[in-house]
């Protein structure tokens, strides 16, 4: 006796929804749609907002702005985009908004404590104690020197360099021609050079 194949749609209930069906069930009302893509996408996004902000609790404090202004404005997305670059967009766009208006300093964040932020834990990779400490004084460095970029140096660093997303999609998120993301890509880099070995040579004197 031949076995009957599952439908089509037995099937997809099987599948996890797309983003654009999760999109389309929120827009229809049901709260628990957008609930999974807050889950979906929170923690890449908050690690993100981590080191543009270089504070977890102004991440932590867009992120939920974020979340709350796209839930609110879900009806104005009509799908020519990708659900999470029209998120990151939202999320950078407040960022911008939320230094302006604060102001105020901001604790420098290691890589370590992004980890910790997001729930992440350290990879193991058989380092000695002293590798492990150069990894995080790198890291910190680096940090150091991130926050000193302009905002629209940082965010442009961090989505290619940290959160390796091409070009194309980074032009998306920013809307910005291709073209202007690689020219100011090049400019983001050549300025997180100079503020490095500046950082560096203080370092040393202070170790001097």
């Amino acid at each position: 006796m031949t076995q009957r194949q599952p439908s089509v749609d037995q099937v997809r209930v099987e599948e996890a929804p797309s983003d654009a069906e999760l999109v389309a069930a929120t827009q229809g009302g049901d709260r628990q749609a957008f609930g999974t893509l807050v889950e979906r996408h929170q923690e890449r996004l908050f690690n993100t907002l981590l080191r543009v902000l270089g504070s977890s609790d102004d991440a932590r404090e867009v992120l939920q702005d974020a979340f709350i202004q796209a839930y609110t404005k879900i009806d104005t997305f009509r799908g020519s985009s990708q659900f999470y670059t029209w998120m990151y967009r939202v999320a950078l766009n407040l960022a911008c908004s939320y230094k302006r208006r604060t102001k105020r300093h901001r604790e420098e964040v290691s890589i370590d404590t992004m980890k910790t932020n997001v729930g992440e834990e350290p990879v193991d990779h058989g380092e000695s104690p002293e590798q492990d400490m150069l990894r995080a004084e790198q890291a910190e460095l680096v940090q150091a020197a991130l926050v000193e970029l302009s905002d629209e140096h940082r965010q442009i660093l961090v989505l290619r360099e940290m959160d390796d997303f091409s070009y194309e999609t980074i032009a998306e998120i920013l809307e910005l021609p291709v073209g202007t993301v690689r020219s100011r890509l090049f400019r983001a880099r050549m300025q997180m050079k100079e503020l490095l070995e500046v950082v560096l040579i203080s370092e040393s004197k202070q170790k001097g």
